[in-house]
């Protein structure tokens, strides 16, 4: 089998895939193999019928869809490698009349990866933030810290704001008592906002055990058209009232809550990770302001494919976020009044962004001749072992060919980045 290269107009190859009449006949007596089965000829049972009788009840030709779908993929991929074609979409075939005893010719037309023209990429220049850490920002950290090792007592006192209440309560539009409006020792969080606005003021100066009527009025975007904008009464009993209590910021809160045996040394710690914190996000701010000049400045015209395949990623990476926190994209379209239409176009610009850095960042690392070696490889296998706490040779185990693949394309692409940004003129 050969192939020629018949022409190339912006991104569209198309080539002729010549077959040898011998390969094809191999490939018809396959299809015949396979498709014996299904054919009913009299005098024959199942199956049975040889080749020549059934291509004279149905036709010469009756194996060649199945036989060009044996033989096509391997005339396909030795074309793509003979010449040197990268394809970013499926390719359409058109098959020239076949002659029995003679070659076949394929005619294949396919999309194939943009050429991109790098214009400006060294000696690019990017401004770099700082990020510097503040005194209250350790102040604030350690009073989340307080927060999160809070506990709540019980108190006898009316409500006051900050409090949690444990309360059962009845909703009633009108004299109809609402589905969904019901609930028995429920926590609420006073000043929350976690219920309908105004519910949780009416409770503030009330006591253990008082019930009451809370009106309300819902929200006009709430999500049931049936109570949207309507009045309501929610009959609430109070069965707990709970205040914070914040432990004593000393030397055994931080050995409570840390490693470390004084709280200097906690707030030493706090600092240290917050300022490598901030250099961290200031230097990949500055890699990709560099990546977004480099890609601003070169050439290259994107097929529409390669941006609706990306497109699918993204919309695919969004659905699995949506399925880790308990929602499906079926019930977030329709929470959201959204349709895949339309989630597709928001996606858009950045599934095109993707594909220019990816195209830019390629012809970086295939101008500069950039590499990943073996060593490479190991540290970064080594990297993700670690991530998911595993043997480095139980990880290895998990990986097939095409993850190990893309485990090195990563890297590769990380490798232009800082080329990028080692080559970069050093803002003053």
């Amino acid at each position: 089998m050969n192939s020629t290269f018949v022409k190339k107009e912006n991104n569209e190859v198309t080539l002729k895939l010549n077959i040898p009449a011998d390969d094809f006949n191999k490939a018809v007596d396959k299809a015949y193999k396979k498709m014996r089965g299904k054919f009913n000829i009299p005098g024959f049972r199942k199956g049975k019928a040889p080749k020549f009788v059934i291509e004279n009840n149905y036709g010469a030709g009756i194996f060649y869809e199945e036989a060009i779908n044996e033989i096509f993929p391997i005339a396909y991929a030795g074309a793509i490698k003979d010449h040197n074609l990268e394809p970013v979409d499926r390719p359409s075939l058109d098959v020239e009349d076949i002659k029995k005893g003679e070659d076949v010719e394929l005619i294949v037309t396919v999309t194939v990866k943009p050429e991109v023209e790098l214009g400006e990429y060294k000696g690019i220049e990017a401004e770099k933030n700082e990020y510097n850490v503040s005194d209250e920002d350790i102040e604030k950290e350690v009073e989340m810290l307080r927060e999160r090792n809070s506990r709540l007592l019980a108190v006898e006192r009316p409500v006051a704001d900050g409090d949690t209440v444990i309360i059962d309560y009845k909703g009633f539009a009108g004299e109809e008592q609402f589905e969904g409006g019901t609930a028995e020792k429920q926590t609420l969080v006073i000043g929350s906002g976690r219920f309908i606005p105004g519910f949780e003021e009416q409770l503030v100066g009330k006591n253990v055990g008082d019930e009451l009527d809370v009106n309300v009025i819902f929200p006009t975007e709430y999500h049931s058209e049936d109570l949207a904008g309507k009045e309501a009464k929610f009959e609430v009993k109070i069965h707990e009232v709970k205040e914070k209590e914040l432990p004593e910021l000393d030397d055994e809160f931080a050995k409570d809550v840390s490693e470390f045996d004084t709280l200097e040394e906690l707030k030493a710690d706090i600092r240290a990770k917050r300022e490598e914190a901030g250099k961290n996000r200031a230097e990949t701010e500055y890699k990709d302001a560099l990546v977004e000049k480099a890609v601003e400045s070169a050439k290259m015209d994107i097929p529409a494919s390669m941006i609706e395949y990306e497109v699918d990623d993204v919309v695919n990476q969004y659905a699995y976020q949506l399925q880790s926190q308990g929602l499906n994209m079926e019930t977030y379209l329709k929470y959201t009044n959204t349709t895949m239409e339309d989630l597709r176009n928001q996606m858009k610009p950045e599934a095109e962004k993707r594909v220019n850095t990816r195209l830019v960042l390629e012809k970086v690392a295939e101008v500069e001749k950039i590499e990943v070696s073996e060593e490479d490889l190991e540290k970064e296998l080594e990297r993700y072992a670690t991530q998911y706490k595993m043997e480095l040779d139980k990880f290895k185990e998990t990986l097939r060919g095409a993850d190990v693949d893309n485990i090195k394309d990563t890297l590769k692409m990380s490798k232009a980045v800082d080329f990028l940004a080692d080559n970069a003129k050093k803002a003053e």
